[in-house]
């Protein structure tokens, strides 16, 4: 699997150096910066579950290459303003310093506005692919906007802030997990199948199984903050505790998130299995979400 995975990984860093913008010019500074954040590393999990997805239904061609590349895009642009002084206030991701660390505040806040602009810039490319499917591809831009935008992930993202001013239940919570980071999941996995033509009840299938991977993997990371180290994450831990952040965790306590977490992310395994059925299978794939309920445990 590790072998397998560094290879996808080596794949998507490709696909990520073609569709990146070229640092000179006048907006030099920030296209730099929009560089360092997407250049900082991660386990390419968006842009792997897209590629992937497209493969489990028999996808062939480089059209979902621009939008691998502009889900990576937009997941940065997520992650540089989370890091900010006036949300998460980190100073450090992925073992390197943050991109508001590097580079100010005020130049952060322009990449990830660029990084999500530029995003779009990118899947339209996906039109200039031969064989290009104009309609699957409008399809995988609606998806790509709505699970980004205010129904999605920055739905998510403004329940997460407002949630800070009081106590926070458990459909709130799902809610944030739902949005803020199921959503680029969902994104993700749909994207792949839309592109590939997969049909609506194929793609009703992914949708509800990336809605679990995606609340699985946000409940590990409340597990991993309070379990792990900064040396295994990159990244401080402990940081929700120290901003009274209300988790999975404090909700249902450790021992019953590591339950829940392992029952969504199984569950969901299953639901991609039952696919098999229909003659689309991935065993990559189904590895790769499995992988992600004991990673860094």
């Amino acid at each position: 699997m590790k072998n397998q995975m560094e290879s996808h990984i080596m794949e998507i860093e490709s696909v990520l150096a073609k569709y990146l913008p070229k640092e000179e010019g006048m907006a030099k500074t920030v296209i730099s910066a929009m560089n360092y954040s997407v250049n900082a590393g991660g386990k390419r999990l968006r842009p792997m579950l897209m590629l992937e997805t497209y493969r489990l239904f028999g996808g062939t061609g480089a059209a979902v290459e621009p939008f691998a590349a502009a889900i990576e895009m937009i997941h940065t642009y997520s992650l540089v303003h989370d890091d900010l002084p006036a949300m998460d206030n980190d100073e450090y991701r992925r073992g390197k310093k943050t991109t508001w660390m590097a580079y100010g505040e005020a130049m952060a806040v322009l990449a990830g506005d660029a990084l999500l602009n530029y995003a779009f810039e990118t899947a339209l490319k996906a039109f200039e692919c031969e064989e290009a499917d104009a309609k699957r591809i409008s399809h995988a831009l609606s998806i790509l906007a709505e699970k980004a935008g205010i129904y999605g992930m920055i739905g998510g993202q403004t329940a997460d802030i407002e949630a800070e001013a009081g106590e926070v239940d458990l459909p709130r919570l799902l809610y944030i997990h739902e949005h803020k980071t199921a959503a680029l999941i969902q994104a993700s996995m749909m994207i792949g199948a839309a592109l590939a033509g997969a049909d609506n009840e194929a793609l009703s299938s992914i949708e509800k199984a990336a809605y679990e991977i995606g609340v699985a993997f946000q409940i590990q990371d409340d597990i991993l903050d309070v379990t792990s180290t900064f040396e295994k994450l990159g990244k401080p831990i402990g940081s929700d505790a120290k901003n009274n952040k209300t988790t999975y965790v404090t909700l249902k306590g450790l021992e019953e998130a590591s339950r829940e977490q392992k029952d969504m992310s199984n569950h969901a395994v299953n639901l991609l299995k039952s696919l098999n059925n229909r003659g689309y299978k991935n065993d990559f794939l189904i590895d790769l979400i499995e992988s992600l309920i004991t990673r860094l445990k």
